[in-house]
């Protein structure tokens, strides 16, 4: 910056030479007393300029921690963004229906019958006139065998049923199973449930359905003497690839059955009963709150600021150094006038 004040200088000599001699008219224009001359003057000019140059000092610290600010906010800025891409944040969201897509159930007996399935609305469900006997069958079942997907030598036998659709009218689906002999010292069915009945319906390949369903889901129990009552619910999963996998959760009360028949015998019955807990379908997905926008605004303000502040203090050290060239000039000037 000197260098280009002296060639400033250098290339207009005239400038500088009427600024002297403006100054030489105005020094020889003032009288000043013999014991004043060296000594008020001088002193006064010297005073004010290190005044100036005091405060020109603490402003060029002033800029310098405000752009030490700035910088610190940047990396701030991308640290917490890098952050916040490493770790989304779940989100929950809910979706009400008023029909369901029918769920498949499919229930693994062993050596249990299937006595009864009804359909009935509004939680009502009527007393049995014949427990223990064959009854109606009034769902949509199918029966499938299929190869263990976890041995490959086992072969399962499914029995699947379709579950209930119509959330308002708070359709559930009653079963009856009854059970003759077993030589275990407790009795239990295993169910799984998966989204949709229609998709194995309409599968080409059955069985391979059922071992995909078998590993993705998990299995539950309702056991044999008690009036299972299972609400289920629905959460799908949008994973970071774009795919939607879907999962039940469920809750399940149990309530003791009296055995009011004349001959009870040492057969076991099953009473189980599905319904939909509530019309939202939960939907889990994770999601990124850094927003990408918000972050370039920022830094744009703070990088205006950095330039700003660097304007400033630019500025700040041309006006020393023009407020230093005159103090020396003037003092040049004095001594040379004194002389």
């Amino acid at each position: 910056q000197l260098s280009e004040d002296v060639e400033r200088v250098s290339e207009n000599p005239t400038e500088e030479r009427e600024e002297d001699m403006e100054v030489h008219e105005d020094s020889s224009s003032v009288i000043l007393p013999d014991g004043e001359l060296g000594t008020t003057t001088p002193s006064l000019r010297f005073s004010k300029t290190c005044l100036k140059n005091v405060f020109s000092v603490i402003l060029l610290f002033i800029y310098l921690l405000l752009m030490a600010v700035a910088v610190f906010l940047v990396y701030q800025t991308i640290s917490d963004f890098r952050e916040k891409l490493k770790h989304p944040v779940m989100s929950v969201t809910y979706k009400e229906v008023s029909l369901y897509d029918a769920p498949g159930i499919a229930f693994y007996p062993g050596k249990a019958q299937l006595l009864s399935c009804k359909h009935h609305y509004y939680d009502h469900i009527p007393p049995l006139v014949n427990p223990g006997q064959p009854g109606d069958i009034e769902c949509t079942t199918q029966r499938i065998n299929y190869t263990d997907p976890f041995t490959n030598h086992t072969m399962k036998y499914a029995l699947v049923v379709q579950g209930p659709r119509d959330v308002k009218k708070r359709e559930l689906v009653f079963l009856q199973f009854h059970l003759n002999e077993t030589d275990q010292d407790f009795s239990a069915i295993d169910y799984l449930l998966f989204s949709s009945f229609q998709e194995f319906v309409s599968s080409s390949e059955k069985a391979k359905f059922m071992k995909d369903c078998e590993s993705s889901y998990s299995s539950w129990k309702f056991s044999g003497g008690f009036r299972t009552w299972v609400k289920m619910s629905l959460v799908k999963t949008k994973e970071e690839d774009g795919r939607e996998t879907v999962e039940f959760k469920q809750e399940t009360s149990v309530v003791n059955y009296i055995d009011q028949r004349t001959k009870p015998g040492s057969d076991q019955l099953f009473f189980v009963v599905f319904e939909w807990k509530d019309p939202f379908i939960q939907t889990v997905q994770d999601i990124i709150t850094a927003n990408p926008w918000n972050m370039i605004a920022l830094l744009c303000g703070i990088f205006l600021a950095l330039f700003k502040a660097a304007d400033f203090a630019k500025l700040s050290v041309k006006w020393m150094i023009k407020i230093r060239r005159r103090h020396l000039k003037r003092t040049r000037q004095v001594t040379n006038h004194i002389s």
